[in-house]
Formats: C-alpha cells, structure tokens, sequence
C-alpha cells in the first residue's frame, strides 16, 4: 500500500497535451495530444527514438522548459497543478518534483562542489537552512549513490561521467519528490552500479508513494520497475501500455482499446 502525500491519488493528469517549439522559422510541434493518468506510486517509461518528443515532454511536465518550448494546446496537471501556471504555482510545481534533465552529467554547476549541487535545491530556497542537517542529508544520498563520502568535497569535473551522473540524480532526490521526472538516467552509468538507481526509484515508490516520468529506451529496465509505456515517434504516441496490457497502437482504428 503507498502512502498517498497529497489529496489526490492523481500524481500527474496529461489531457490531449501538445508542446511547440520556437526557432528562426515557423513554430514546430514536438508534442502532439498526449493523454494519460498516472497515479500516485506508478511509474510511467516513456520511449522513443531521437527528436520523438520524449525531452520535451518531461522538461515541460517538470515546470523547466526553455522559453522557446511552450504548451499550445491541452494541459497537464502534476500534483494538481497545471503546467501553464507562472508565479508562486509554478515554483511549488518545480519544488514537488525532482527533475534529471537529460545530459545532466555534462551540466553541473562547475563552481560548486558535489555537496553544494546536491544541496542547491534546498540553499537556494532557504538562506537560514539548518546546515548540519544538509549535510547529513547530502551524506546519506552520497552513501546511498554507492560514492565515496570524500567525493562531497570535490568539483563535479574531477569525477567521471558515471559519478557525475549519480550526482545528479542524488541532486534530484534531494527535496524527497512527489514526482521524479527523469530523462534517460542510465546514461554513462556503469552496469554494476545501476542497481543504485533502481533501488532509489523503487524505495520512494514504497514508502513515499513517489511516482515517476522516465525517458528510456532500456526495455529490461522499464520491465524490472513494472512501469507503463508510452512510445513517441515524431511528437505522437504510437504505443501505450498500462499495467502490461497493450491499450492500443498505430493498427487500433480511433486509437481503440485492444481488447
């Protein structure tokens, strides 16, 4: 039985939602009427291949898109609140949900050691946080990525991809999420310490009742987490599974059940 944080049981609540992308010339859909329910505790795999839409996707339901990506039609609510919302709801939205950019090993703040990044969450929104209690926060995640303790005192550039990238997801789960929106985690992982990663996502799923957004196109891993599937291609969903049932694809006429 998950513990249910909030008063829904609706973790995130995508209706016919569709995401355009701005450049130099027309504005491009990346997204084209996604609808789905995840509830609370569930974990939802979404696949495709490059430019189907998948980052885009997670970077808007995590409240962190670009200025040139934006919703142009249908909405999504996480945790309640919808993806539109700007000011004090929007903030709430990005405090609720733990969010793995995709490429974030390549992308940690250079200046800040790997305890800082993993705090920066937290010390950017409270000045007067109790630092001891960061750091003994930041040492239980390190302990539990499988790094060295003294890895908290070094720069994210002395450590390898693999190490930046549990950094990262450490970082991520820092707030202790409602929502985990992750984009491709595995990625320069190395096989025997992917466990770490699992291991994390389905604990908070347990005790938390945590639900989770993952990009990935690594099949056994979507299977060992018992996620749904949701399968892109140019911006269109072209598979959906729920709870191992196939719901329909691109042959069901109207996007009918298949029974």
């Amino acid at each position: 039985m998950f513990r249910v944080p909030d008063d829904t049981v609706n973790a995130v609540v995508c209706s016919d939602l569709s995401i355009g992308r701005r450049g130099h010339g027309p504005e491009l859909r990346a997204v084209d009427g996604v609808t789905f329910t995840l509830k609370t505790g569930e974990i939802l795999v979404v696949s495709g291949s490059t430019g189907s839409g998948k980052s885009s996707l997670l970077d808007v339901l995590a409240g962190q898109s670009e200025e040139s990506v934006s919703v142009s039609g249908g909405d999504a609510k996480v945790t309640g609140i919808s993806v539109r919302a700007r000011g004090r709801d929007r903030r709430v939205l990005q405090y609720r949900v733990g969010y793995l950019p995709q490429g974030a090993s390549a992308s940690l703040p250079a200046r800040l050691t790997v305890a800082e990044t993993i705090a920066e969450p937290i010390t950017s929104r409270d000045r007067r946080v109790n630092t001891r209690a960061v750091a003994v926060r930041v040492a239980g995640l390190l302990d539990e990525m499988h790094l060295p303790l003294g890895t908290a005192d070094r720069f994210p550039y002395e450590l390898s991809a693999g190490m930046r990238q549990r950094v990262a997801f450490a970082r991520a789960l820092v707030l202790d999420p409602r929502v985990l929106v992750a984009d491709e985690p595995l990625a320069n992982v190395d096989l025997e310490v992917r466990h770490t990663l699992f291991d994390a996502i389905v604990r908070r799923r347990r005790d938390q009742g945590m639900a989770a957004v993952i990009a990935s196109n690594d099949e056994a891993f979507a299977r060992e987490l018992g996620a749904s599937l949701l399968r892109l291609r140019a911006g269109h969903v072209v598979a959906q599974t729920s709870g191992g049932s196939l719901l329909w694809t691109p042959d069901a006429p109207g996007r009918t059940p298949v029974s």
